[in-house]
């Protein structure tokens, strides 16, 4: 064996066309695509183009609605929860919840619950709490000496927010901010305020007119002597 003798399996590899060189070459003009136009340009897609004219998708009539109130259940057979036990990936001594389900890998997610059906074959006897469960598997699992509850799976709602009032009465704190405790005391002590205002405003209006009386009497023993 020499380098040079080194080939691939055969069909292995394909040997490239060389379109467009030449009518000679069995490939020229159009290279393989038939006739010039739209189809022999790359990126066309006319599946169901029909020249114009309305296509027969968009003729005929519309049928059947999306129902906005179905559910997604998980689909399990008994005999895929009797795979678990012998792996002993479920225990069967345990209720067999659908979160129990999920932790043993038999679903992938929750979604709206876990509809139990009656295909395989149930030995072991199980407590079973499902959202659904057909006939057939009820029976298959009654006569394996189980029992099947059904339970509503709780509505799935968004998480709620934190709260964000407890941070501002720290920060009206932290200003100096009077508290509602402190604002009735200060409510109380501005009439106290305003009568002591009152009073001494009172007084000197009182005192007043005994000056003005005590200068006239000096003016007048000054004007008789």
């Amino acid at each position: 064996m020499r380098l040079n003798e080194l080939r691939d399996n055969p069909g292995a590899t394909q040997t490239r066309k060389r379109v467009g060189r030449g009518i000679g070459s069995g490939k020229g003009k159009t290279a393989g695509r038939g006739h010039k136009g739209q189809k022999s340009r790359s990126g066309v897609a006319i599946k169901g183009f029909e020249g114009g004219q309305m296509p027969i998708h968009r003729r005929l009539p519309k049928r059947g609605f999306n129902n906005i109130f179905s559910k997604d259940f998980n689909e399990v057979n008994v005999g895929r929860l009797q795979a678990a036990i012998d792996k002993k990936t479920l225990d069967p001594k345990k209720p067999v919840t659908v979160e129990a389900l999920a932790a043993a890998g038999i679903i992938r997610r929750v979604r709206d619950g876990v509809r139990l059906l009656g295909q395989g074959e149930l030995k072991t006897k199980l407590t079973i709490e499902v959202t659904g469960a057909s006939a057939g598997a009820v029976k298959a699992v009654e006569k394996a000496g189980g029992s099947v509850a059904i339970v509503e799976m709780p509505n799935r709602e968004p998480k709620p927010k934190p709260p964000e009032s407890k941070a501002k009465p720290a920060a009206a704190a932290d200003k100096g901010a009077a508290s509602p405790e402190e604002k009735p005391a200060a409510a109380k002590a501005k009439p106290a305020e305003e009568t002591k205002a009152k009073s001494a405003s009172s007084k000197t209006a009182a005192k007043k007119p005994a000056k003005s009386s005590a200068k006239s009497s000096a003016k007048t023993t000054k004007k008789d002597s």
